[in-house]
């Protein structure tokens, strides 16, 4: 889903384009977009944008009155600028925000519909949307640390935890923690003061870069190329190609729906870390260098060339 800088890019574009502007009417094109009764959809009509701020991985739109518009995109859902009165797509479609500056349109690939439009009253209902992470360019070293170490999980869970940090989801927590040079299996209770520092600077550092790059690659344009997987990445979506730093194929491990990316030169000192799912199945025979692993796969085409010719 979009993550921080990906969110920022949205309402730099977004208040270029409506902040002031009047929100005429919301055309629900899917039944299950809209995940809360009050306020009531109808009582956005025909009030002025007074603002837009950004929640965790949230884009918030304030309307006078004190009611927020509250929009959660997932991993394929996508906004796009049109002309007033634009038509939703058909199928991907999921509605339409006329306002009087032009139309804002919300697709989503697939057919799960993850995307979510709450409605909230006053700050204090916009409040009960919050995970509650902290932001991590707006906070101090020290504070960091606490957040990290109230629970032990390990680096990456930690970092894409909406309760602990917030806006950072699985691509950027793969650049941070490859910038800080760390395991994304280490224990946050076994950071010492120089790993937390150094994984402290390289969160500010990864996402500031990003989103100002972001936001100047895109100009004057509404971003229409929202993606997890950005060339001149140097982790995430990059598995079987070199680090940029040292050369070292980039390895992966595998967990549910998501998978970490690491190098493991810079990042865990040559160790192979055992994918779950490839390490239940191998068993012993799991590689725990690059090296084993290359003669793994060595093996393992030898083994299937000599078979092809017998065949």
């Amino acid at each position: 889903m979009p993550e921080l800088p990906d969110v920022a890019v949205y309402i730099e574009a977004l208040e270029a384009r409506i902040l002031g502007e009047t929100l005429q009417r919301v055309r629900l094109a899917s039944p299950f977009l809209l995940r809360s009764v009050d306020p009531p959809l109808t009582e956005t009509a025909n009030r002025r944008v007074t603002g837009l701020r950004r929640l965790g991985k949230r884009i918030v739109v304030g309307l006078e009155g004190d009611i927020f518009l509250i929009l959660h995109l997932m991993i394929a859902e996508r906004l796009h600028w049109k002309a007033a009165g634009a038509k939703p797509p058909a199928k991907i479609g999921l509605a339409a925000f006329d306002f009087s500056s032009g139309t804002l349109i919300l697709t989503e690939a697939g057919t799960k519909r993850r995307a979510a439009l709450y409605l909230a009253r006053g700050e204090a209902g916009l409040r009960e949307h919050d995970p509650g992470g902290l932001e991590v360019l707006d906070t101090d070293l020290a504070t960091f640390r606490a957040a990290l170490a109230r629970e032990n999980h390990t680096l990456k869970r930690s970092m894409t935890d909406p309760g602990i940090l917030s806006g950072i989801g699985n691509a950027y927590s793969d650049e941070i923690l490859h910038a800080a040079r760390l395991s994304p299996l280490q224990l946050t209770s076994r950071l010492d003061r120089e790993q937390m520092r150094r994984l402290h600077r390289a969160a500010v550092e990864v996402l500031t870069s990003w989103r100002d790059r972001l936001i100047a690659e895109t100009g004057d344009a509404f971003p229409e190329k929202v993606t997890a997987f950005r060339e001149g990445m140097a982790m995430h979506g990059r598995y079987g190609r070199p680090c940029p730093v040292c050369g070292t194929p980039v390895q992966r491990i595998r967990y549910a729906a998501n998978e970490a990316n690491y190098c493991p030169t810079c990042q865990t000192q040559g160790r192979l870390l055992a994918d779950r799912a490839l390490s239940r199945l191998l068993r012993d025979d799991w590689p725990r260098s690059l090296e084993a692993l290359e003669q793994h796969r060595a093996e393992r085409r030898l083994t299937n060339s000599r078979g092809a010719r017998r065949d």
